[in-house]
């Protein structure tokens, strides 16, 4: 099922002129703030009427102007994941959970009340009221709640914007399962590279009020000239196995048969998972390096340098692990006269590879 938008939509000092057509998955709609990501959610949801446009989840219109067509909020089915969990202060987490379930039609497809208590790991907390949760918790039986009313597609404004560092680590593992075992449409508002980077399946950019570009999360954080975050969010993923997990504390990868040292990760051997390695975390050699403390080294052939409007420039490397992205200075890349087709080694730390840039892998879009 895919999610179709095409809309226009004026207010004070903004317009909102915006399409895409989302596939399954889940697609971050991404941008700065005042981009206009909540506006075109909004609409999505039935909270903003758009003056003009077309919004479609598969065959079922929620919105067409040309027809008169706008359905009611509550009659597009769609879950709906705030930045606070608005949950019902009177009612247990059993019964905040059950509460969606009013709103499903008999008709449609269920998800089973254990699956969802178990994929969201709340079982513990059913007795519990949201005024005895962390914020953490209350976010998961938000996300609970939306998925029990069977919607057609889930939205999420910017979900873990109210949580500390500690909470989002907890929360982005619930959403790439919800991403990856549930089978239907997921839009996400973020502004968080991070964010954006672990559960990306599709990037749709928002800058100011137009869709400017629409890719996989490799294609738009890959590229400076897309990215809304700036050169400091550009980095490559690369997909690797877990080897082994070694006595020291070190997860050994297997990444298209070279290996990559992580500071360990829960994953078990065989497992997948993808990776973020950030741009500016990488340095290039000529000469494979020796005498380092870091113990990545990836060798590869330069690809393309593409030089900045200061004195940055960014340098792609393909690997035997997949493409690598450097952020280093003009000056360096001339000194080092790097070119497409020149050898050259990417070498990485391994520490600076953080748990919250790794993840299990998206499907491709």
């Amino acid at each position: 099922m895919t999610l179709s938008v095409s809309i226009a939509h004026s207010m004070e000092n903004f317009t909102l002129n915006a399409g895409f057509t989302a596939p399954p998955g889940l697609t971050v709609l991404f941008g700065r703030s005042g981009s206009g990501k909540t506006t075109l959610i909004n609409a999505v949801s039935g909270l903003l009427t758009p003056q003009s446009g077309r919004i479609a989840v598969g065959e079922h219109v929620l919105f067409d102007s040309s027809q008169g067509i706008n359905l009611p909020p509550h009659r597009r089915r769609l879950g709906y994941i705030f930045q606070e969990g608005r949950l019902f202060p009177h009612l247990t987490v059993r019964q905040n959970l059950s509460y969606g379930r009013w709103f499903a039609p008999k008709s449609a497809p269920r998800e089973s009340l254990d699956k969802v208590i178990e994929m969201l790991g709340v079982g513990s907390l059913l007795s519990r009221r949201p005024a005895q949760l962390s914020g953490g918790e209350k976010q998961r039986v938000a996300i609970g709640r939306a998925l029990l009313a069977a919607p057609r597609m889930i939205l999420a404004d910017e979900p873990l914007a109210a949580l500390d560092e500690p909470r989002k680590a907890e929360i982005l593992p619930y959403f790439e399962r919800l991403r990856d075992e549930v089978e239907i449409p997921i839009l996400y508002v973020s502004h968080s590279a991070t964010e954006v980077a672990r559960l990306a399946t599709t990037i749709v950019v928002l800058d100011d009020g137009h869709t400017t570009h629409q890719g996989s999360a490799a294609e738009v954080l890959g590229d400076p000239e897309i990215s809304p975050a700036g050169v400091r969010s550009i980095g490559a993923f690369l997909t690797a196995s877990v080897a082994v997990h070694h006595d020291d504390g070190l997860t050994e990868l297997d990444a298209g048969g070279t290996p990559l040292f992580l500071p360990r990760i829960p994953q078990a051997p065989g497992d997948t998972v993808r990776i973020r390695i950030a741009a500016h975390d990488v340095i290039l050699a000529r000469r494979k390096p020796e005498g380092l403390s870091a113990l990545n080294t990836l060798m590869g052939t330069i690809n393309a340098v593409r030089p900045g409007s200061g004195p940055g420039a960014i340098v792609s490397l393909d690997t035997p692990a997949g493409r690598v992205l450097a952020r280093i200075t003009r000056r360096s890349a001339a000194a080092l006269e790097l070119a497409p087709g020149v050898p050259c080694y990417a070498v990485v730390k391994t520490v600076s590879i953080a748990p919250r840039n790794i993840s299990g892998p998206a499907v491709s879009s």
